[in-house]
């Protein structure tokens, strides 16, 4: 609904926000620097917080999900990490089965804009073509962020064509993704926070639409976050 487009643009703003002052400081850069969690990062667990209530924020027609993980790449470094980021084509193989395909289509240099096919699996199967503004920065030689935002989300029907996105069964209708890196330690800090609004679940088929919509959102930010440090691991 337009309401709820309306809510989401202003919760992301307030994030916009709020990261771009994270990310004006290199104290700040990631959120939960303490020494406790640094040490369980770097022995190999992967942190995911989830920053709206349970079963998500709701909007008018609509649920608001804002997750955050956390990783470490042993060894891994800036520009590794956003060359990673950079290289769209090479999403399918390293963010399988996730991504079906992903290319650039317009832009240089640290602004970007690409498309990219995803499907999503739970009880329900559900494939998405979306176009995104991409976006990077860095404050220094030790700490990169990234930002992608999404301009158009539809789904695709069993037959290839776009489903209306104003029919029942539209699932998703945007994404937003921000990734803010950090070396030290002998390696590279990584924090993905994302921010998707998708359609409430309906009346009486919550056990079907439920899964999907109450999991999605943290398993697919846990999935896209171990495969980016992977991907970084094996370049």
């Amino acid at each position: 609904s337009h309401a709820a487009s309306a809510d989401f643009d202003q919760y992301a703003r307030g994030l916009e926000i709020r990261i771009g002052q994270e990310h004006s400081t290199a104290g700040a850069f990631l959120v939960g620097r303490d020494a406790q969690t640094a040490a369980r990062l770097r022995h190999g667990d992967v942190i995911v917080e989830r920053l709206t209530p349970e079963g998500g924020k709701v909007l008018p027609g609509a649920l608001l999900h804002d997750w955050r993980g956390t990783a470490f790449i042993p060894g891994g470094t800036v520009s590794e990490f956003e060359t990673m980021l950079r290289n769209f084509p090479a999403y399918p193989s390293e963010f399988s089965p996730q991504v079906l395909e992903a290319k650039l289509i317009a832009g240089g240099g640290d602004q970007l804009q690409m498309e990219m096919r995803v499907r999503q699996r739970h009880v329900l199967e559900v494939t998405l073509d979306g176009t995104y503004e991409v976006r990077f920065g860095r404050l220094d030689a030790e700490h990169g962020w990234s930002t992608s935002q999404s301009t158009r989300i539809e789904e695709i029907g069993a037959d290839g064509q776009p489903v209306s996105m104003d029919a029942e069964d539209g699932f998703l209708w945007r994404l937003d993704t921000w990734w803010s890196y950090e070396q030290r330690d002998g390696g590279l800090y990584v924090q993905m926070e994302t921010v998707s609004l998708t359609r409430s679940v309906p009346a009486g088929s919550g056990w079907l639409v439920g899964p999907l919509v109450e999991k999605l959102p943290r398993d697919s930010l846990e999935l896209t976050l171990r495969a980016a440090c992977a991907a970084v691991q094996e370049a």
